[in-house]
């Protein structure tokens, strides 16, 4: 099992930068993959950006390539999203999750955290 925190709220203007973390506990957070997810208000939950658990292989929605990055430091159990050229769309509160292995759900989830994108 493991437990997901994020870090990372903010007020930003368009154009803003900011990095999101994702604080994990347990001492298998190597086989866990780590995805961002956001919810803005009256939309449902959308994905943002995945790092798997081997491999660290990345993907991330059309919406924010070019734009943001997923990284992860498994000696620390942490999960970072770079997020740049920020844009009023982005405002949501993210989420990160975890699923472990080769499972296809996302079964782990933080609190979220909210940033939002001025105009």
């Amino acid at each position: 099992q493991v437990w997901l925190a994020e870090f990372g709220c903010g007020l930003l203007q368009t154009g803003g930068s900011l990095i999101l973390s994702c604080a994990a506990s347990g001492r298998t957070f190597s086989y866990y993959s780590i995805c961002w997810f956001r919810q803005a208000p009256g939309k449902e939950r959308e994905f943002v950006a995945d790092v798997a658990w081997r491999g660290g292989e990345t993907r991330y929605a059309d919406s924010v390539t070019g734009r943001f990055t997923i990284s992860r430091v498994n000696a620390l159990s942490m999960v970072y999203l770079q997020m740049n050229t920020l844009k009023p769309e982005d405002t949501a509160v993210y989420y990160c999750a975890a699923r472990i292995g080769f499972s296809d759900e996302w079964t782990y989830w933080g609190q979220g955290t909210q940033v939002t994108v001025s105009s």
